[in-house]
């Protein structure tokens, strides 16, 4: 993969469902490192971008590129091997799995067997379930969930659950890690912790992150950078300084009508 230049590259893509363009000729890059945040209206087309990058849509139009590779066809297994993990809106865990069960499943990705010593739990086999095991107790250690490792992911509270879930993209050991809502449903207690963990991910673990979030004053504080959706189409990039005085947005947000 290509070092040099954006991590992901976003040109002119636009998503057409019937007679609605929920995307319209977006473009947007997301740099190596950073934290940048996806923002606006309810229905301004945020989660269909997360989709779109992660394989779940595909374009009408335009292209994208993850670390100087055309990926804009790929499936989401396949964009998923490249290095791209998400959560999603709506916590989506195994309910009835330990949360350590849930978090290997992020692992699948990275493991690599043959049936019949995987069966036999022998050799190469036996060496590799300890060295994902081993990964895995890295990440419930990273995000401080020790003492639930054993619970059913379904008996979690809400902001547990949350955190699990981004337990699991982590296990995939992304280089881009997509967020879409990460604190929705959460108190200011959870938001605070969840604010640390995405802040220690990003320096710590070096990964760059794109994340939606509704929080404002979350988004002012955690990003680097933020891009602003409306009706589909992109009206503002810059730093969270530069966009909460953009006159766009704040129209955007409070609903001012033109002539």
């Amino acid at each position: 993969m290509n070092d040099a230049g954006p991590l992901l590259e976003v040109e002119g893509v636009s998503v057409r469902f019937g007679a609605l363009m929920a995307l319209h000729q977006v473009s947007l890059r997301i740099e190596r490192g950073e934290i940048l945040a996806i923002i606006g209206p309810n229905g301004a087309g945020k989660t269909t971008l997360l989709n779109v990058i992660s394989g779940f849509y595909h374009p009408w139009e335009g292209r994208i590129r993850f670390a100087g590779r055309d990926r804009t066809r790929l499936k989401p297994p396949d964009v998923a091997e490249l290095g791209i993990a998400r959560t999603f809106q709506n916590v989506a865990l195994f309910k009835g799995m330990s949360v350590l069960d849930n978090i290997m499943t992020g692992r699948l990705l990275k493991m690599r067997g043959n049936v019949v010593l995987d069966a036999l739990w022998w050799g190469p086999a036996q060496r590799q379930e300890l060295a994902h095991r081993a990964a895995v107790e890295r990440i419930i250690d990273f995000l401080e969930i020790q003492a639930i490792r054993k619970t059913p992911a379904g008996k979690l509270p809400y902001g547990l659950q949350k955190r699990v879930e981004l337990a699991r993209a982590l296990a995939a050991e992304p280089q881009l890690l997509l967020l879409d809502e990460p604190m929705a449903g959460m108190n200011v207690e959870e938001k605070e912790d969840m604010c640390r963990f995405i802040l220690d991910v990003n320096g710590e673990l070096g990964t760059t992150i794109a994340l939606i979030e509704h929080d404002m004053g979350v988004v002012m504080d955690i990003s680097d950078r933020v891009v602003v959706l409306d009706y589909g189409r992109k009206i503002a990039d810059g730093t969270p300084d530069q966009v909460r005085k953009d006159q766009a947005v704040l129209d955007a947000y409070l609903g001012v009508a033109h002539d």
